[in-house]
């Protein structure tokens, strides 16, 4: 299954494995939700996942995956290849983890790779990810402050997230606080600097 919001990359990908004689493209979604609903219908033996999609993330339709369908191995493909994401990634239990600038002759082979119960990380990414270190935050201040670094207001973060109004400002002054930031903006700043998100 293939799941990307851009209908161009999606079609170049599901191309391309066309060409394959042992991949069938068996789903195509362009939003979260979508992907999920065609996981549980067709239950797909690998699904390839943007990361930033309508809806909900790839990293979020993955954990849902790994609980509904747990045969069904995940992969994140991107153009958003940061350490935060890649680790949020595998410990939701994604299997590969591609930016999307990789060859036309890549991604066939590391869905045999993720198919086969095997792990592909980009090594640049993996490098990347090492050399960052650890975000000093929690997984769920990293959630609510990457909710924020998009701009959104407090009301809306806290019905995406879903937390309260009240909750969400604390989890905002608290990642700036601990990261030594003078603000949110700071904070995602830093955060940029450092690979964490």
């Amino acid at each position: 299954m293939l799941a990307d919001d851009e209908h161009l990359i999606r079609g170049a990908l599901a191309a391309l494995i066309a060409l394959e004689d042992d991949l069938v493209v068996v789903a195509e979604a362009a939003a979260g939700p979508e992907a999920l609903a065609m996981a549980r219908a067709r239950c797909p033996d690998v699904a390839v996942l943007d990361l930033q999609m309508p809806g909900a993330d790839g990293v979020s339709v993955a954990t849902s995956l790994r609980a509904e369908l747990p045969g069904c191995r995940t992969m994140i493909a991107t153009c958003h290849g940061r350490p935060g994401h890649l680790k949020r990634a595998l410990a939701a239990g994604v299997r590969a983890f591609v930016p999307k600038a990789v060859s036309a002759r890549q991604p066939a082979g590391i869905i045999r790779t993720v198919h086969a119960g095997n792990r592909y990380v980009d090594p640049e990414l993996a490098a990347g990810a090492i050399s960052a270190g650890d975000s000093p935050l929690t997984l769920r201040k990293a959630e609510v402050r990457e909710l924020a670094a998009g701009g959104a207001p407090v009301a809306e973060i806290a019905e995406r997230a879903p937390l309260s109004q009240g909750t969400v400002r604390n989890h905002l002054s608290a990642a700036a606080s601990k990261l030594g930031a003078e603000n949110c903006h700071a904070a995602v700043r830093l955060e940029r600097e450092r690979g964490w998100v």
